[in-house]
């Protein structure tokens, strides 16, 4: 208990646990948008783009004098993401190439415009390791503030505008028919995604982030079949393994960001290992409850030897 309370009253793990918590709990919200869309490798291609506006805004920082050099990378992320997360969803949008061809491009874009950069700003490759892998020791109380802010502004958008958002990711022609701004929502999936990439650097790194945003959703679709269900699974399994993944790394010296992952992986193997078992003894629903049934089947009778049947109202 000694050590559990050294943890907790520890200002830098103090920060380091909110990141985690926050990052844990919104993640997972535009995750559930991205799967039900079929772009689970959007948060990739998002975090690759934003490698280049990490180097960008070291290279800004080195330029300006500024101390230290990476003082505007988190901003340049931002600016890089969104910018990234827009783009292709106009080429998406506009059918010029296929999703998975953007995705490609902005992978392979992404990585070696941030080499190229970081280069030319006096680093070296090496520097960017901290933003591919994430570096939960260095989260200021900046930092902190920042994630807030965003953390705040994706849970706002992603659970106020919800029945919305779902409509749009199921069927866009649906929703194109019910008269709802198709563009805009899809831009704001997009925004949304890239903000949450550029959250979660810190804490799992960009080549990880997409598994943070994903794997506690695919959980979710394991255990409920309803979008909010999932949702709500996904925020909490999102939570304890970050928080659990960062309180292991006090004590033992492994990376925080590769290690939530493997917890969230190992949940998943656990539940879809259990989950065979758990439908089986799971018994028949009615698919319509909420429609009374128009036929009956009465038992056999005693004397006849068969069945009944008779109209309900």
């Amino acid at each position: 208990m000694s050590g559990l309370w050294e943890m907790v009253t520890d200002p830098f793990m103090q920060r380091a646990l909110v990141a985690a918590l926050l990052v844990g709990v919104s993640a997972p919200v535009v995750g559930t948008y991205l799967v039900q869309r079929r772009l689970a490798l959007l948060g990739d291609g998002i975090g690759h783009v934003a490698l280049t506006g990490v180097a960008l805004g070291w290279l800004v920082g080195a330029a300006m004098g500024l101390v230290p050099d990476d003082v505007l990378a988190v901003p340049g992320a931002v600016v890089a993401a969104v910018a990234g997360s827009v783009l292709i969803e106009v080429v998406r949008r506009r059918g010029r190439t296929s999703g998975d061809l953007a995705l490609a491009i902005l992978f392979y874009g992404g990585i070696a415009g941030g080499v190229l950069l970081i280069g030319l700003a006096g680093g070296s490759s090496g520097s960017l390791m901290a933003y591919l892998f994430g570096s939960i020791s260095t989260v200021t109380m900046s930092d902190v503030w920042v994630t807030v802010i965003l953390c705040g502004l994706i849970l706002l958008v992603g659970i106020g505008l919800r029945p919305v958002l779902f409509s749009v990711s199921h069927d866009e022609e649906f929703a194109i028919a019910s008269g709802l701004p198709v563009w805009a929502l899809n831009m704001a999936v997009a925004v949304l995604a890239a903000l949450t990439v550029t959250v979660a650097m810190r804490v799992v790194g960009l080549l990880l982030v997409s598994a943070l945003m994903i794997v506690p959703v695919a959980i979710g679709q394991l255990v409920t079949h309803s979008f909010r269900r999932t949702m709500l699974v996904g925020c909490v399994v999102g939570v304890v393994v970050c928080v659990t993944g960062l309180s292991i790394t006090y004590w033992h010296n492994v990376s925080p960001g590769a290690l939530i992952v493997v917890l969230a992986i190992g949940v998943y193997a656990v539940v879809a290992a259990l989950h065979p078992l758990l439908t089986r003894r799971r018994p028949a629903a009615d698919p319509h409850p909420d429609i009374p049934d128009d036929v009956a089947v009465a038992p056999v009778s005693a004397g006849r030897g068969r069945k009944e049947e008779e109209c309900t109202p």
